[in-house]
């Protein structure tokens, strides 16, 4: 076979540093973008960026020569960075040291992209470590809970 050819489609998930809730609606759609051109620099397709004030949510398709691992190091670490320049940002900011990657199928992906969407909506009604619990469970990853949270 000449190509290699893939589509690993995944749903990321990372909280703020301690879930501190420091991301303004003012701030939010520009480190959405900030957030899904770091990844398509990357060689990623970032389908869907979201989030409220202490977490984000991305839809990707992971490029072929990039890891889940390096492509949240690399998107952590600029963004913190790039926050820290923006006027009204917080000028201390740490995203959380881990992170939820989450295969998902084609014929799931118009679901999580309403899902990732509507996170203000949804964070009306649950929070960040409910939902977080909500994905484990959903996604069958066993956690002991001593170390997820920051």
């Amino acid at each position: 076979m000449p190509q290699s050819l893939a589509r690993i489609l995944v749903h990321v998930v990372f909280s703020t540093k301690n879930r501190e809730p420091v991301l303004s609606p003012e701030i939010r759609p520009h480190l959405f973008g900030y957030l899904a051109t770091v990844g398509r620099d990357l060689g990623c397709e970032v389908f869907r960026v979201g989030g409220v004030a202490d977490h984000v949510h991305l839809a990707i398709d992971l490029g072929r020569t990039v890891t889940i691992a390096n492509f949240v190091q690399k998107v952590k670490q600029t963004s913190s960075g790039w926050l820290k320049e923006q006027e009204g940002g917080p000028r201390h900011f740490e995203w959380q040291t881990g992170y939820g990657s989450f295969s998902v199928g084609q014929s799931q992906l118009e679901a999580l992209l309403n899902y990732v969407s509507n996170q203000e909506e949804h964070h009306r009604k649950i929070t960040f470590q409910d939902e977080y619990r909500a994905l484990l469970k959903k996604y069958g990853v066993d956690v002991d809970e001593r170390y997820v949270w920051e």
